[in-house]
């Protein structure tokens, strides 16, 4: 039986998680694929070869806006097609989904958007989930496996965020956003943390401020979600909270195919 590690990690900057360490890292914890976000770097300004000496092939998807957004996927096993954008001009300007297809299967980096910054972002953030929604359903027609890496920027339930009380009317855990990701995942996609991991206090995000992450006051809002024809193949999920190189921290699951 084979085996595919999958991982995701917002790195908020990649050529910041180099300078601390991050291709030492991935050396060590080898993944297959490892889905990327928050890159920060147009393609011209980025150095793939430290990387391939890993035996990753690297693709990228910047934004328009340099420093800003963007998303990658290093893979060691070589891709038969990759898919840059979903065809909506305002979402690709800003370097939001990456997919690539191996075999019958396909992974995709996607970076959601914050909504953080104000009604007109959590606006833009709203009308990205209706769009997602209709998008990834026509990509599941004809790529039926599928796998979904990234930063939803969402909590789906009180138990992925430390304060849900007092953060319930906040960007990333309003009921709004909380209601899609519960139409998100009865729609045909696994949660695949959630699949094997019911504890709480478990999170991927943590404020820079007060030393949330120490004091691990945090927000789950990476997932690798999966189509539910992959469910019966998960070996394992989990997260990485030792990796240092981001406010994140890595994602992971295992597959068999």
């Amino acid at each position: 039986m084979a085996e595919i590690k999958v991982m995701s990690y917002n790195v908020n900057g990649i050529r910041s998680a180099v300078s601390k360490g991050f291709v030492e890292w991935l050396r060590g914890v080898n993944p297959d694929v490892i889905c990327l976000q928050e890159t920060k770097v147009h393609i011209d300004d980025f150095d793939p070869k430290p990387f391939e000496a890993l035996g990753y092939h690297c693709y990228l998807y910047d934004a328009a806006k340099k420093g800003y957004s963007g998303v990658a996927i290093f893979t060691k096993i070589k891709p038969d097609n990759v898919a840059r954008g979903t065809g909506m001009k305002q979402y690709d300007d800003e370097g939001r989904t990456l997919r690539i297809d191996i075999g019958d299967l396909s992974i995709m980096s996607a970076y959601f958007p914050s909504g953080t910054t104000g009604d007109e972002r959590q606006g833009v953030k709203m009308q990205f989930l209706g769009d997602f929604f209709t998008y990834i359903h026509d990509v599941e027609k004809t790529r039926s496996k599928l796998i979904v890496a990234g930063d939803y920027n969402i909590c789906h339930r009180p138990i992925d965020i430390h304060n849900p009380i007092t953060n319930k009317d906040t960007s990333g855990f309003k009921p709004e956003e909380r209601d899609w990701m519960e139409k998100y995942f009865t729609s045909g996609f696994t949660d695949s943390f959630r699949h094997f991991n019911k504890e709480p206090h478990q999170y991927s995000w943590w404020s820079y401020r007060a030393g949330a992450r120490k004091n691990n006051k945090g927000w789950r809002i990476d997932y690798i979600s999966v189509t539910k024809n992959l469910e019966k193949d998960l070996l394992e999920s989990g997260m990485m909270q030792d990796a240092v190189h981001s406010d994140h921290c890595p994602v992971y699951c295992k597959l068999k195919i």
